[in-house]
Formats: C-alpha cells, sequence, structure tokens
C-alpha cells in the first residue's frame, strides 16, 4: 500500500539503525541521474527463511506456507522503518515477495536509509523498455509488413500449435482444465473473443475482476490510453492480449491460436506502454501468489495461479542495474510451487545474449524462439549466461516464435507476430496441459521442467557458445530443443506396462548427436 503525501527530506528520526561508513559508495549513481527526486527500493536485510515449503508435496499447502512466512517476516522487520517513514510523510509502497520498500524521495534520503542497520542495499528502480518485436524474414517469402497487416485467415488448429502436440493432448481430454495462468504484461483485452470464456473473471453471464485483474502501473504517462490503476483489465500496447492468445486462445468459431483452451487466465499490467521497472514487475508477481480484490486488499493464496507466463525483459541499461534485483523474487515464487515461463530475448545470433532479468535466473524456465521448421530464429537470444558470472546454460528448451498467429484488440487476428515473446506462451500452455493430464505434477517444478526438457524434440546447432557444443544437447542455441508437450504427457501418463512415474530433471547429462542433414 502506496502512503500519498508530499516528500521532502526525512528527519533524524530515520537514523535510528545508525549511520554506517560508505553509505554514499553503495548508491547507484544511476539512481539520481539528471533528477532531484528519484523512486528507488530499499531491501531489507532480514528475509524469509522458505526452506520449509520443501517439505509439502500439495501446491495449496506449500503456497500458502511461503506467503504466511513472507507476510510475518515483511511485517515484523519492516516496522520500524515504515513507522518512522509515516512520521516523516514520505511516500513509499511496501512489499512481502521479496522484504522491500518502494520510497519516493531525494539523494540525501537514500543515503540515511542505506545506513541503516536493518537495510541492505538501496537499488534502482528505474523504468524498462520491453523488447519490441523483431523483424523477421518470413519462410514463405512474404514480407514481415505484408503479413503483420493482412489478417490470416483461421487454419483452425494453427501449425505452430500442431507441431508442439498440443492437438495430440487435447485428443487425450486434456485441454488445461483446473489450471490457472498469471499473464505478466503490458494488460490484456479480456473480452476479446478468443480470451472471453478463458477469463477466470468471467462466469458465462456476468464478470468480477476481483482476484483476476490488477493494475501495477499507478503513474502512467498521460498518453496512455489505459491511464493508471485501471479498474478493469486494460491492454496499453496489445502485446499482453497477444501473449495471452498464444496460452488459451480460441474463440470457438475457429480461431485455435492457443495451447490451452481449457485452462483460465488472470492478469495484471507491469508495463506501461512497454516501460516497467522493478517495482511494478515484483507487483505483479505478488498478485499472483496472493490475488486481491479491486482495492488491492485481501489476499487470498488459494486463488494463485499455477503458471506465470513473463513475455518481457528488464535490461540492465533501463533499470535491472543490478542483475540480482528480481532473483529472490522469481525464487519465491517457485519456492510456492508456480512455474515462472520467461523470454529468452531477442538480442541474438550472439553468443551469451540471454543477458536480461529474469531471463537468465536459475529458477526461470527461459525459451528461445524457433520457426516451423525447427531452425533457431536469428533474433532468439543465445547462452550461456555471464551477466552473473555462472557461465550457466539457457536457454532451457525452445518453441515456435516466428510468425505466428495471434489475437489483436479489439477482436482481430494477425499472422506476423514474432519474438521469444511468443514462444514463450507455448510453454507457459503447455505446463498448463500437462498439469492437467498429470494433477500429481501440480506444484512441483523441478519435475515439471525436467519433464519438459527430456521430452523435448533434440535440435544442434553448428554454433558453439561458452563452452557448449552446437553439436550436444542440451546447447546454448536450442537449449534441449524444441517443445513437445506430446510427448511430455504420454511420458509422465501410466501406462498398462508402466507404472506412473514422475520424471527428474536431465541437467548434467548430455549427448551428441548426429548432424542434420
Amino acid at each position: 500500500m502506496i502512503a500519498a503525501r508530499p516528500l521532502f527530506l526525512i528527519p533524524a528520526l530515520l537514523l535510528a539503525g545508525g549511520i554506517c561508513s560508505g553509505a554514499e559508495s553503495k548508491l547507484d549513481p544511476r539512481i539520481f541521474a539528471g533528477r532531484e527526486s528519484a523512486s528507488f527500493l530499499v531491501v531489507m536485510r532480514e528475509q524469509a527463511d522458505l526452506s520449509g515449503a520443501e517439505a509439502f508435496t500439495g501446491k495449496a499447502a506449500k503456497g500458502r506456507f511461503v506467503y504466511e512466512a513472507l507476510r510475518a517476516q515483511a511485517e515484523a522487520s519492516q516496522a520500524p522503518l515504515r513507522a518512522s517513514l509515516d512520521a516523516a510523510g514520505v511516500s513509499y509502497r511496501s512489499f512481502y515477495l521479496v522484504n522491500m520498500i518502494e520510497v519516493e524521495g531525494d539523494r540525501s534520503l537514500a543515503q540515511e536509509l542505506t545506513a541503516r542497520d536493518d537495510v541492505a542495499t538501496v537499488a534502482p528502480n528505474l523504468g524498462a523498455h520491453r523488447d519490441p518485436e523483431p523483424v523477421v524474414e518470413q519462410e514463405t517469402g512474404a514480407s514481415p509488413d505484408a503479413l503483420r497487416l493482412t489478417p490470416h485467415a483461421a487454419q483452425a488448429v494453427e501449425p505452430n500449435i500442431t507441431l508442439v502436440g498440443a492437438p495430440s493432448v487435447w485428443s487425450r481430454g486434456f485441454t488445461g482444465q483446473g489450471i490457472v495462468v498469471g499473464m505478466a504484461d503490458t494488460g490484456v483485452t479480456w473480452d476479446h473473443p478468443a480470451l472471453k470464456s478463458h477469463y477466470r473473471g468471467f462466469n458465462g453471464s456476468t464478470v468480477s475482476h476481483d482476484y483476476n485483474w490488477h493494475d501495477a502501473i499507478h503513474n502512467a504517462a498521460v498518453i496512455n490510453p489505459c491511464g493508471s490503476d485501471a479498474p478493469s483489465p486494460c491492454d496499453d500496447e496489445s502485446h499482453g492480449t497477444s501473449t495471452a492468445s498464444l496460452v488459451v486462445g480460441d474463440d470457438g468459431a475457429g480461431n485455435q491460436v492457443g495451447m490451452a483452451p481449457g485452462a483460465r487466465f488472470i492478469s495484471c499490467r507491469n508495463m506501461d506502454q512497454g516501460v516497467g521497472t522493478p517495482a511494478r514487475y515484483t507487483e505483479c508477481f505478488q498478485f499472483f501468489l496472493a490475488p486481491t480484490d479491486h482495492n488491492g486488499s485481501n489476499p487470498r493464496p488459494d486463488l494463485a495461479v499455477h503458471v506465470i507466463n513473463n513475455s518481457w525483459g528488464c535490461p540492465p541499461s533501463e533499470g535491472c542495474t543490478d542483475p540480482l534485483v528480481l532473483k529472490t523474487v522469481i525464487e519465491n515464487v517457485r519456492a510456492a510451487g508456480i512455474v515462472v515461463v520467461v523470454a529468452a530475448g531477442n538480442s541474438g545470433p550472439v553468443c551469451s545474449t540471454i543477458s536480461d532479468v529474469p531471463s537468465f535466473y536459475d529458477a526461470s524456465f527461459s525459451i528461445g524462439a524457433t520457426s516451423l521448421s525447427d531452425t533457431i530464429a536469428s533474433f532468439s537470444s543465445r547462452g550461456p549466461v555471464t551477466a552473473d558470472g555462472s557461465n550457466r546454460l539457457k536457454p532451457d528448451i525452445c518453441a515456435p516464435g516466428v510468425s505466428v498467429r495471434v489475437a489483436r484488440p479489439p477482436a482481430a487476428y494477425s499472422g506476423g507476430f514474432s519474438g521469444t515473446s511468443g514462444s514463450a506462451p507455448h510453454v507457459t500452455g503447455a505446463v498448463a496441459l500437462l498439469w492437467s493430464a498429470v494433477p500429481q505434477l501440480i506444484g512441483q517444478v523441478a519435475a515439471t521442467t525436467g519433464v519438459l526438457e527430456r521430452t523435448a524434440v533434440p535440435l544442434i546447432s553448428t554454433e558453439d557458445c561458452g563452452g557448449f557444443p552446437g553439436a550436444t544437447v542440451p546447447n546454448a542455441v536450442f537449449g534441449w530443443g524444441r517443445l513437445d508437450v506430446a510427448a511430455a504427457v504420454t511420458a509422465s501418463l501410466p501406462s498398462p506396462s508402466r507404472p506412473k512415474a514422475v520424471l527428474a530433471p536431465r541437467r548434467g547429462s548430455t549427448r551428441r548427436l548426429p548432424p542434420r542433414p
């Protein structure tokens, strides 16, 4: 909750934690570059211990434990600082998903907060622009512009959806039923024909946005068509509507553009026409962990999502100057049994270009982009990860992301959507299909991503990156290969001759394949 009070310099009462030497050196100079006042994140030293979550097998119990542990830690450790901020009349917003407070103030205030013993760091909270959709040549030879402007005729099930095996899973009776997807993006046109029946807030006759929609944009640009704190779902750039359609889209009239039409979705706007901040991103993750009503109150972890789609990135140059700024956020969400799917980014074809938060985190399931012929998209970012010095293998897997057909506001379709923003929703939908087919996997994040890795169509490359040969699977171009959700479901379901077993992740093993013809 944010206090709407005028900003002014905090007096000495905030210095109860004591002055530490070197406080000035702990401030990132980009926080106040060219400005007198700025938004910044005060990260508390004490963070919740969520190791106990591993003892819970059910997602509901696991999520409740994580939520209660996070809330208890934040309320206890933030109390002294919040009392001082209130007394000083300073605007702030408190978070519990990671124990931190977003503060508006000047350099002197930031220095004083950095000096407190209960504060670990003061981090930037600048605007971060979502990657634009890359312009790529199509395999058909048609120009990208022509494909963007000419509505594609419905093909019943789109070829990209067929390629990854979704219709085969549907034919077995699994369409994502019982699974809730969180869409963190530019918002959503919830009543688009491809989405309306799949929105959790719509029961077929009436609609309620409580617990199903949240707007993390509280200070939108004047030109933003959705304004600030939109009370009902709104998409200020169409991107969120498109990505949501790739997860659940089906209008019942021949436009089958989504992976899991039986799943339901909820949405959170985390970007102001493509501009996000670490605080906005965190606020949406927190909403998905425990959705709130239209006042942002009465959180309910029992209504948490199962999987979150993130077709965005926060580059160091535009907000996430610290590569670890959202790391705890992603890890805490995963601890609650929620799969965090993240677009790998559109900075290829150079190696080690998976460099934007949160795509390179170990807790993120990072997705590269392929064409319908299983070639890597030129724009798809490659690994390994050098941003945090880990040399971690990424992407994890790939999925179609070149000229896929999507929904566009208010009620149209377009066939020219390209980028890892398009590949990630395929995997988000695949998680929904897999969990509807194998409920025993719900909340088991490592086992779930392991199944999707193990059953991916292995693909190799002539490109060697950072010690990962392209001829070996996994590699830093395709990861473990291209998504095959039908194979994942088959491998996870029991058969008469094979007892049900949950496949473990296959990280650490490699295999070399013969060159592709």
